[in-house]
């Protein structure tokens, strides 16, 4: 599960336990109503399938607030659902008058904070009113111990806290996945744009070294051409050279793709050093102090462009550890990070297979796996002196 899931599952949870907490008042009203001999058939069991009906909307609407949208139709139906089961179920807030508050929770999530305040206000207003009125026509405890007056003053206490908490509070959680949302859309915005930067740059490094003798060869034939019918042994000359820079080009050109056109190893390191801090991962790389043996470097330049390639397409990294070591019998890079998918290796494709492929050329090879700590590596290792 990435961290994106659990966010929302997360949210999901907190929002979710508004309900859980009704049904718990719920419980408390009935325990005092059956232990006060108060019970009512009549009025208990319509409450409860109400209750229960709104119970079942309340995941709904917490899946449209999430998904940045207003479930208009089940907001209005859980009030009303809310609304009777607390008329009905009494109005207590130790009981069914918890059913508003809940429906205050979440349907204050998605709208301004105008109208939160109106919502809020309305259902401070309901709630009160219902419970003066409701409980001096059952003569509820509160009422017989307190009055109406102090039945007022207790429920403008309750209803007035409850209904300034419970909105900003939801808001806020809602407010904080939606952040963590944007973040993450964000860096994946970021990791689409470093890798069509990477492209942009293969493209204009392979154009930089082939372009040339391309050029050369359509000028040199478009020459011999026109020399065909009046010198054909300048035609021939020009054509030898047309041969000559084709096969250069050609040569260059799979160096190139295979990326051995002359690659620096310092310079690659730096290159996916940048593209991988332009997607927000923190990358940091350790080398020997010696230099590296000779032909290890355009193999090992290589494998860290594939292997970066693999961080920002297949994982959810925060940060990307690359380290190249060498022995007198081995050398070895590692590229370790923290964003590790158990089916990550099965889904490396070409890239790994050509990697392994290149190394196994050079007596070479090539694992990655995820980690017993929670981290994914990239392991390339070749014997020296090289082989292949």
């Amino acid at each position: 599960m990435d961290a994106i899931t659990r966010a929302r599952r997360f949210t999901w949870k907190m929002l979710i336990s508004n309900i859980v907490m009704t049904w718990m008042m719920v419980i408390v009203q009935f325990t005092l109503v059956v232990g006060e001999n108060r019970w009512n058939w009549w009025s208990a069991v319509p409450a409860v399938i109400l209750a229960l009906w709104f119970t079942w909307l309340y995941p709904k609407m917490i899946n449209a607030a999430l998904d940045r949208r207003y479930a208009t139709r089940e907001v209005v139906l859980s009030a009303v659902l809310a609304l009777v089961a607390t008329a009905v179920g009494g109005s207590e807030t130790l009981g069914f008058g918890f059913l508003l508050i809940s429906w205050l929770a979440v349907a204050t999530l998605g709208v301004t904070k105008r109208m939160s305040h109106l919502l809020s206000g309305a259902t401070f207003v309901v709630g009160v009113g219902l419970g003066v009125v409701i409980g001096a026509m059952l003569e509820s405890p509160i009422v017989e111990d307190a009055g109406v007056m102090g039945a007022l003053l207790y429920y403008v206490v309750i209803y007035g806290l409850l209904c300034g908490v419970m909105p900003p509070s939801t808001r806020m959680s809602v407010w904080i996945w939606t952040l963590a949302l944007e973040a993450h859309e964000g860096r994946e915005a970021h990791t689409r744009l470093a890798l069509a930067e990477e492209r942009l740059r293969f493209s204009r490094d392979l154009h930089d070294l082939v372009g040339h003798q391309l050029s050369a060869i359509a000028v040199k034939t478009e020459l011999a051409t026109r020399l065909s019918d009046v010198d054909a042994e300048a035609a021939k000359a020009e054509m030898r050279e047309v041969n000559t820079l084709t096969r250069k080009a050609l040569r260059e050109l799979r160096e190139a793709v295979r990326g051995y056109r002359e690659l620096d190893l310092a310079a690659e390191l730096n290159s996916v050093k940048g593209v991988l801090e332009a997607a927000g991962v923190r990358c940091e790389v350790h080398l020997p102090y010696r230099e590296l043996p000779d032909g290890v470097a355009p193999v090992f330049a290589y494998v860290v462009r594939e292997a970066v390639t693999n961080v920002l397409k297949h994982s959810t990294a925060s940060f990307c550890d690359i380290t190249i070591r060498f022995t007198g019998e081995e050398a070895e890079l590692r590229v370790r990070n923290d964003g590790v998918a158990r089916s990550q290796a099965a889904d490396l494709g070409s890239g790994l297979a050509g990697m392994g492929e290149r190394l196994a050329g050079v007596g070479g090879k090539v694992t990655a796996h995820p980690t017993a700590d929670g981290e994914f590596l990239l392991n390339a290792v070749v014997s020296l002196p090289l082989g292949g």
